[in-house]
């Protein structure tokens, strides 16, 4: 190699500089965009809270305050020194969402209902109520449940009533007294899935149920939670009765879901019409909706005022109209209920709104960084919500893409007349939807595991029609309420919204609206996630190498398996993959919600047939009235109805999923023995087969320890302190 003279050499040479220049290059970007560091901090913030929810045990306070204070005392020993001043920070933000996770936990920390209850009588104040389709899901605070002593009873739960058990009209602070029966929020239905007992937890809800009879209100009994919190939930219940007398049928529960955020009573059709269709997000109020409702009153209030001469040349009418916007975005949010999209929107629009009362400028991207900062030192628990993650995922891509065009675009729409301009709209609205919709695409097929096909062309229908006519008559709605007049401007609103479902039914009915997609793992999920961050909050070109942990997360949807074999945890429904992939459900009956939920998660429309006697098409799955027998690579799975299957399938298979109890020394054959107290103890199971062995999971080894993991273990914890 020598020989061919110096060029070996240095080919050698520069094959050793390449790594030591590229480094260079890094640290020369990364000094260079500064001023871009502090967007990163709501990133290492969820970092902490990531790494929090991640673990399986309940850390202590001290150990999670020691976490953030240990970085932040190194950070002041090393000062001076900016690399390692840099990294004990980087630190610091993570211990601090880790602590704040913490903190959180034991503030919201109440009673959980532990086990299934007898049909009892409830008595509680009504927080809250929806309306729904074919009844109502109220919510008693301060409940008191007969049997329970006060010091395990919940401090609030949910109960779901027909409309023949409504006797009286049902009031806020009203306290009511109703029979029925009470269970503990639901477990995830598989290993990994949505945990409904983690939300519930963060949310103050300890027990769900549903009523036997009536609901009665109790005479002259009122005990009042929260004055604020009272008026704004009266508020927000008689604007939606308003609406609902006004428009009534689907117009007027959507603009009524527009107004007050509560969209109980829209029907299914019509919901499956709107995300078919890619027009969900119209329907959950977010930045879009804030930001038309502050823009409409700012731009019309100024306008307003400009045509009075002695106000318009002696008062500042921008100020003016900032201020009555701020006010207004504010009432809007609480009406909405303060969900996140609205709260992150709220607090970027104020602080806008908040530079134009102080003649500065406010800086985009950073304003979203400092939203991200505060919901998730508040509220931890939402970075783990479709919420916080469709909504941020939309407004950082959109923020990032602007930036770049802005420049252009303004020039674009200053050149030219009426047309350009309505034509630059359209443009801005096709450019919106598909930046937003590529951002929040794996954050959806995660969550929803759908992806809708004709998005963009549902969206230039329905974003224009409600920015331009809805919203409008939304605030014209609101601002006429007081005075008996609303119906002058929701009858108008009903038919823009008319026009909204019509398109959404209309693009949903186009074959392939909707393509089904399984999840991806959550090291994919996470590897687009922080390649997406790499791409919008740099500048410089090193930001491309974003695109890399993109396409890595992407790709892990191909490699995503989902389980062989899962079994529900009441023992009830078992699912088996077919050889050409799908799942068959051994029944349509039973646990209902749990086999909804592990088709949509594999990302199956329906369920395949399970053969009640006999072999299976593809000859995988035998069954008789005792039980099934399924043979898959390699493996083979005994599903024990009966126990009088046991000593047979204990012999021949080598896992055993057993309905019934299996005794010890039964089936010592068997590498994997799974019974109904396993099920009782762990939850929901997944079981997937390889040729080389099984691997299985449940639900409680996923969960953990944790403050909101109701049922057995957690009783058994309880006992041993």
């Amino acid at each position: 190699m020598l020989g061919n003279g110096n060029g070996t050499l240095d080919i050698s040479k520069k094959a050793v500089r390449f790594p030591s220049r590229l480094l260079q290059a890094i640290l020369g970007d990364f000094i260079a965009e500064r001023e871009n560091w502090p967007l990163w901090l709501p990133v290492g913030l969820g970092l902490g809270i990531a790494i929090y929810f991640s673990l399986g045990f309940e850390p202590s306070l001290w150990a999670a305050f020691f976490l953030a204070a240990i970085p932040l005392v190194g950070s002041v020993f090393f000062r001076n020194r900016a690399g390692w001043l840099l990294l004990f920070l980087a630190l610091a933000t993570i211990g601090i969402g880790f602590t704040a996770a913490k903190v959180r936990t034991l503030l919201v920390a109440a009673p959980i209902l532990e086990k299934e209850t007898r049909v009892l009588r409830i008595e509680g104040r009504i927080a809250h109520f929806d309306v729904l389709p074919t009844g109502f899901r109220v919510t008693l605070d301060a409940p008191h449940i007969a049997g329970i002593a006060p010091e395990r009873t919940p401090k609030r739960v949910r109960l779901r009533l027909r409309r023949d058990q409504e006797r009286a009209p049902l009031q806020i602070d009203g306290r009511v007294s109703v029979r029925g029966m009470l269970l503990p929020p639901r477990a995830p239905t598989a290993p990994g899935h949505f945990d409904f007992q983690r939300y519930a937890f963060f949310g103050g809800l300890g027990a769900v149920g549903f009523a036997i009879g009536p609901l009665e209100r109790l005479a002259g009994a009122k005990t009042p939670g929260s004055p604020f919190k009272s008026r704004i939930e009266k508020l927000r219940q008689w604007i939606f009765d308003r609406v609902t007398e006004t428009l009534p049928g689907q117009n007027g529960a959507v603009a009524a879901a527009l107004m007050t955020g509560k969209r109980g009573a829209i029907t299914e059709d019509v919901l499956k019409a709107m995300r078919d269709s890619g027009l969900a997000h119209l329907l959950a109020i977010s930045g879009l909706h804030i930001g038309l409702v502050a823009g409409i009153l700012f731009f019309s209030l100024r306008a307003f005022l400009a045509l009075v001469p002695p106000i318009a040349l002696h008062c500042n009418i921008k100020k003016w109209a900032a201020l009555v916007a701020l006010f207004g975005a504010c009432g809007y949010l609480l009406l909405s209920g303060t969900t996140v999209p609205t709260q992150r929107a709220f607090l970027m629009i104020g602080l806008v709104l908040l530079a134009v009362l102080l003649d500065r400028t406010g800086v985009s991207m950073r304003l979203v960084a400092w939203a991200a900062f505060a919901i998730l030192l508040v509220q931890p628990e939402t970075l783990l919500g479709a919420s916080f993650q469709l909504s941020f995922a939309a407004v950082i891509a959109l923020v990032a893409v602007y930036e770049r065009i802005h420049l252009s675009w303004t020039r674009g729409k200053a050149a030219g007349g009426m047309f350009r301009r309505a034509g630059l709209y359209l443009a801005g609205v096709a450019l919106t939807t598909l930046v937003a919709g590529m951002a929040t695409a794996p954050f959806a097929i995660q969550h929803f595991n759908r992806f809708a096909e004709y998005g963009l062309a549902a969206n230039l229908i329905a974003v224009p029609t409600t920015a331009l006519w809805v919203m409008p008559w939304a605030v014209f709605a609101f601002l006429l309420m007081p005075f008996g007049l609303e119906a002058f401007a929701l009858i108008p609103m009903g038919w823009g919204i008319a026009a909204v479902i019509g398109a959404a039914k209309t693009v949903a009915g186009w074959p392939g609206s909707t393509v089904l997609l399984p999840s991806m793992t959550m090291a994919g999920l996470t590897a687009f996630t922080l390649g997406g961050l790499w791409l919008c909050l740099w500048r410089r070109r090193w930001r491309y190498f974003g695109l890399a942990g993109m396409a890595a997360g992407l790709a892990t949807i191909g490699f995503y398996r989902p389980p062989d074999v899962l079994v529900s945890e009441n023992a009830k429904l078992f699912a088996v993959q077919a050889e050409a992939g799908g799942y068959r459900l051994s029944s349509r009956a039973a646990a209902r919600f749990a086999g909804r939920d592990w088709l949509r998660l594999a990302g199956e429309r329906d369920a395949l047939p399970w053969p009640k006697e006999g072999k299976s098409e593809d000859s995988l799955l035998t069954c008789d009235s005792l039980g099934c027998i399924y043979r898959a690579h390699g493996q083979t799975v005994a599903l024990v109805f009966e126990s009088g299957a046991l000593a047979e399938d204990c012999a021949i298979a080598g896992v055993i999923v057993s309905r019934e109890p299996v005794r010890s020394g039964v089936c010592n054959g068997a590498a994997v023995v799974i019974d109904r107290f396993d099920l009782w103890r762990k939850g929901g199971h997944a079981i997937w087969l390889e040729e080389e062995g099984v691997r299985v999971q449940n639900v409680r080894e996923i969960q953990g320890v944790r403050p909101w993991v109701a049922g057995p273990r957690r009783r058994q914890k309880n006992r041993k302190n």
